[in-house]
């Protein structure tokens, strides 16, 4: 298997295993999916090649699922970024380029990544990554706050059971809506079809401050929430769907101007 420069490795510091899986399986297989249906014919084919017998859908859980191996030692926090409430537009989109040492890599990893997969679009590694961590881009509590380690600390009652706020958008509202990934991706195509050029438009900037928001409208609704779990849904699915469709097209442009 091909290896990243080893020049990755220098910029990053291991962080506890503690902070969860972005989207969970589902979330980033619908991701991909949404992805691949966007693709040029051209990306398509070298995207395929590349990734061999298997595709973007299989790989797009691989850098959670590899947190356990010793291949990439130092990845668990390539997976967020931790933005603090209460920032103006200026500090959140300083991330973007000074890579704060406040907590995370995600916006550090995915620029070098990407930057790797310019200069060598053969490098399996290097796509599987690319492919996720777009994902995790758009998942709120993998641009959450540090002192809560992006929700993992804040318990919630989940349908009767005990689960924490980072699990509910990794997972829970996901799971609550009841269809397989490829359904999801189906349905997620039909429903927001009318904003893919919208979503095409936008700007990273505009991106990061979007996610940002969203993000706090999370924790402000939080803070009132009264534990009703329907309600919960009923609340944010849609704006959890856009999410997820958002970063699939996002992610299909990205490998079009690498590939196609």
């Amino acid at each position: 298997m091909r290896k990243l420069s080893i020049l990755l490795f220098v910029i990053i510091l291991t962080v506890p295993v503690e902070r969860a899986l972005a989207w969970g399986q589902e979330g980033h297989r619908i991701v991909g999916q949404i992805a691949y249906n966007h693709l040029s014919k051209k990306a398509k084919r070298e995207v395929d090649r590349v990734l061999g017998e298997h595709g973007i859908v299989y790989w797009s859980t691989w850098p959670d699922e590899i947190k356990s191996d010793t291949i990439y030692p130092t990845s668990y926090d390539w997976h967020f970024q931790d933005l603090d409430g209460g920032q103006s537009d200026e500090a959140v989109l300083r991330t973007l380029t000074l890579y704060p040492a406040m907590g995370g890599n995600l916006w550090r990893m995915s620029d070098s990544l990407t930057n790797v997969l310019r200069r060598d679009p053969g490098n399996i590694d290097a796509l599987r990554f690319v492919i996720h961590l777009m994902g995790d881009r758009f998942c709120p509590m993998h641009t959450a706050h540090m002192d809560d380690l992006g929700g993992n600390k804040v318990q919630v009652k989940w349908f009767g059971q005990t689960k924490n706020l980072h699990w509910v958008w990794d997972e829970g509202i996901i799971i609550a809506r009841g269809y397989s990934y490829s359904e999801y991706a189906e349905f997620l195509e039909n429903r927001y079809a009318g904003e893919l050029e919208n979503i095409q438009k936008m700007t990273i900037e505009e991106i990061t401050l979007h996610n940002y928001y969203f993000c706090e409208s999370i924790y402000q609704y939080q803070e009132h929430w009264d534990g009703n779990t329907y309600h919960y849904v009923y609340h944010f699915a849609s704006s959890c769907e856009w999410q997820l469709y958002a970063a699939g097209i996002r992610l299909a442009m990205l490998l079009n101007e690498i590939y196609g």
